[in-house]
C-alpha cells in the first residue's frame, strides 16, 4: 500500500477555498455564540435565560433538517450555499445593531432579549440547511479515496476556528465591547460570501428525481436507522454533547465558579476547542482507521470522564487542564464520526444522512445548552456538569455492549478499497 499523503485533499484548490470559506464562518459563528451567551448572562444573571438560547436555535434546527436534506440533495450545492451564508449575514447585522448604543439606551431590556432570541430561531432555520449542503458539497470537492483526509482537515478547521473563535471573542467582549466584536464577525460573513464564488457550481447526483418529499424523507431515515453503525455513531455523539457538554454554562463558570471573567470565559472555550484541533491534526499523520468502533467508544468515554473533571473543580488551572483533554478525546470522536458517515452514505443521499446527522449531533448542542441552563438552574452548574458527565460514561458502556457491528467496527478495507477506485 502506497505511503499516505497528509495533505492529500489540501492539493486540490475548490477544498482550500471551501476551507477559507468554513473557517471563516465557523470563526464568526463561534464568537457570536460566545457574545450572545455572555450578553444574554449579563442582561438577565439567569442559567436558565442561556437555555432558552439553545431552545431557540434547536427547534427549527431539529424539525426541519428532514426537509432541509431532501432540497438540499435536490438543489445545486454551491449556490445553496451561498444562499446560506447571504441569510446569515443578515443575522449577524441583526444582532450588531440590536447591541448599539442607541438600541440599549431606547429599548427595553425584555425586548432586546426577545430580538435576540428571535434571531438566534432564524439562526436555527439556517442551520437546519447549513449542515447536509456543507456534508454534501465535501463529497463533491474531493475523490471518494481522499475522503476520510478531507473529512480530517474539514474536521481540524471547523475545531481551528471554534479555538480562535472562542479565544478571540471572550478577548473582544473585555477589550472592545459586544457591539463592535459583532460587527467583525458581520464583515467575516461577508468575506465568507465574497470567497464561497470562486468554488465552481456542482451536479446534482440525487438521480430519484420522480420521489416525493414523503418518500425521499422516509428513504433517508431509513437508511440511517438501518445501519447499526452510523445509528450507533450518531447515537454516542448526541448523548455526548446533550449530557456530557457544557459549553452553554462556560459563562456562568468564568463568572460565578471560577471568577475569571470575560477573558478566562474564552480562555475555557478555547481549551476545549484547541485539545480537539490538536488531535485532529495529529490524525492526518496518524490515520484512525484500525479498530474504528473501539476507538470512538473509546473516545466519548474518556470525553466524559473530564468533563466531570470540570464540573468538580474550582481552580482555573484545572478546569483548563480538564477542558483540553475533554477536547482532544472529543477531537478523536469527531474525526471517526465524520469519516465513517463520508464513507458510508451513498452520494445521491448525502443532503438526507447530513441533514440527520444535523439532528443527532447539531441540534444536541442547542437541546444540549437548554439542559445545562436547566440543570444548571435547580442542581448549580458544578453539579450539573458531573451528573451530566456519569451520563455520558454509562450510555457509552451500554451502547458498548449492545452494539456489537459499531464495537467490532474497522475501516481500513473501506479506505483501501476507494483508494483502488
Amino acid at each position: 500500500m502506497t505511503k499516505k499523503d497528509p495533505y492529500a485533499a489540501l492539493r486540490i484548490k475548490e477544498f482550500n477555498i471551501f476551507l477559507l470559506v468554513r473557517f471563516a464562518l465557523i470563526f464568526g459563528w463561534s464568537m457570536q455564540f460566545i457574545v450572545i451567551e455572555w450578553q444574554v448572562y449579563a442582561l438577565t444573571n439567569n442559567p436558565l435565560s442561556l437555555g432558552i438560547i439553545g431552545l431557540c436555535e434547536f427547534l427549527p434546527a431539529f424539525f426541519l433538517a428532514p426537509f432541509a436534506g431532501h432540497i438540499v440533495d435536490k438543489k445545486e450545492k454551491r449556490n445553496l450555499f451561498i444562499r446560506c451564508i447571504a441569510l446569515f449575514s443578515l443575522i449577524s447585522f441583526g444582532l450588531f445593531w440590536l447591541t448599539t448604543e442607541t438600541i440599549a439606551s431606547s429599548w427595553e431590556t425584555n425586548t432586546i432579549l426577545y430580538g435576540i432570541y428571535g434571531l438566534v430561531f432564524f439562526g436555527g432555520v439556517l442551520r437546519a440547511f447549513f449542515g447536509p449542503t456543507i456534508f454534501s458539497l465535501i463529497g463533491l470537492l474531493v475523490p471518494k479515496k481522499l475522503y476520510a483526509n478531507a473529512a480530517t482537515w474539514s474536521s481540524s478547521t471547523w475545531k481551528g476556528a471554534s479555538v480562535f473563535g472562542a479565544l478571540c471573542g471572550g478577548f473582544l467582549i473585555a477589550g472592545i465591547g459586544v457591539n463592535y466584536t459583532l460587527g467583525i464577525i458581520f464583515l467575516l460573513v461577508m468575506l465568507s460570501l465574497v470567497l464561497v464564488f470562486k468554488i465552481e457550481k456542482k451536479p446534482i447526483l440525487n438521480i430519484g428525481n420522480n420521489e416525493s418529499v414523503k418518500e425521499s424523507l422516509k428513504a433517508g431515515l431509513n437508511f440511517v436507522f438501518n445501519d447499526k453503525v452510523i445509528l450507533g455513531a450518531l447515537t454516542l455523539d448526541m448523548i455526548a454533547v446533550l449530557f456530557g457538554g457544557a459549553v452553554a454554562i462556560f459563562a456562568v463558570f468564568a463568572t460565578d465558579v471560577l471568577d475569571a471573567g470575560p477573558k478566562g470565559f474564552g480562555i475555557l472555550n478555547a481549551a476545549l476547542s484547541s485539545g480537539s484541533i490538536l488531535t485532529m491534526l495529529a490524525t492526518t499523520y496518524i490515520p484512525i482507521t484500525k479498530n474504528t468502533g473501539k476507538k470512538l467508544l473509546i473516545s466519548i468515554f474518556g470525553f466524559g470522564v473530564f468533563m466531570i473533571l470540570f464540573g468538580a473543580s474550582k481552580l482555573l488551572w484545572l478546569s483548563i487542564f480538564a477542558l483540553f483533554f475533554s477536547g482532544v478525546f472529543d477531537g478523536i470522536s469527531m474525526v471517526v464520526r465524520q469519516t465513517i458517515l463520508q464513507l458510508k452514505t451513498p452520494d445521491n443521499m448525502r443532503g438526507r444522512v447530513g441533514a440527520v446527522n444535523s439532528m443527532f449531533v447539531g441540534s444536541s448542542n442547542e437541546l444540549g445548552a437548554l439542559e445545562s441552563g436547566l440543570a444548571a438552574r435547580i442542581f448549580g452548574a458544578p453539579l450539573a456538569v458531573v451528573l451530566g458527565g456519569t451520563v455520558t460514561l454509562i450510555i457509552v458502556g451500554i451502547i458498548g455492549v449492545k452494539n456489537k457491528p459499531l464495537r467490532d467496527l474497522d475501516l481500513t478495507k473501506d479506505i483501501e478499497a476507494h483508494e483502488k477506485d
